[in-house]
């Protein structure tokens, strides 16, 4: 007969392995689902770059028509400035 003690051990090392492999499954099954949230986090944030680059985009246009606009102002000011000041010493 085998002595209880290399039984024990036999019983021991045999459930630890069983547990150590069922613990690299999860750990596999864990790592596996991170990875896929990893991706999807990276879509999301590519997504919010290109969101945001449409939206700068037409806002950078309309700031550059304002300033296209505002110039034109600036030229009828200085027009209606010329035109009264010539008013004034013509009388």
């Amino acid at each position: 007969m085998s002595d209880p003690t290399q039984v024990l051990l036999i019983i021991v090392i045999t459930t630890l392995t069983v547990l150590l492999a069922i613990i690299g499954v999860q750990v596999f099954f864990i790592l596996r689902e991170v990875q896929q949230s990893i991706k999807k986090m990276n879509k999301m944030l590519d997504d919010a770059g290109t969101i945001s680059e449409s939206i700068a985009r037409p806002i950078a246009s309309l700031s550059s028509g304002i300033t296209g606009v505002s110039g034109i102002a600036g030229l009828f000011g200085w027009l209606a400035k010329r035109k009264k000041k010539e008013a004034k010493e013509e009388k």
